[in-house]
């Protein structure tokens, strides 16, 4: 493939459940957005479907929306609020576990940062990732 070239894929298309779980938004937030206009939609055998390149126009303009939480620049694009769900420190690191919407995530920080932030079990965060790596795969 060349860089730069676009790159065409096979029709795919989602239900409005199915799209509203890959944007992370409620059934009913999904459908007023179908009925508002906001993404096309089509009927296929018998039920409304969102062709995968439209969502995916939806989703990158959702993406572009600045987030009013955030204070200051940063590189980092994939931020997730979430909720703390244990802390476990020594007198060098800290593991922090968290559950941002439907992922677990856990972060490694030095013990010094946890009790700056004052994290601890049922705080209130944003975890904000930056990899180099990251593997898709087809579900």
């Amino acid at each position: 493939m060349r860089h730069g070239s676009p790159v065409t894929s096979p029709a795919y298309a989602y239900s409005v459940a199915e799209a509203a779980e890959l944007l992370g938004v409620s059934d009913d937030t999904m459908r007023r957005w179908c009925e508002a206009g906001r993404v096309p939609t089509r009927r296929d055998a018998g039920r409304t479907v969102v062709d995968g390149a439209d969502l995916a126009e939806l989703a990158v303009s959702l993406a572009d929306v600045p987030d009013p939480g955030r204070s200051a620049s940063v590189s980092a694009r994939n931020r997730m609020l979430g909720l703390v769900t244990r802390v476990r420190k020594d007198t060098v690191m800290a593991q922090v576990d968290m559950v941002c919407g439907p992922y677990r995530l856990v972060s490694l920080m030095s013990a010094e940062a946890a009790d700056d932030l004052r994290l601890a079990p049922g705080a209130r965060v944003v975890a904000s990732v930056k990899s180099t790596n990251v593997i898709v795969e087809l579900p």
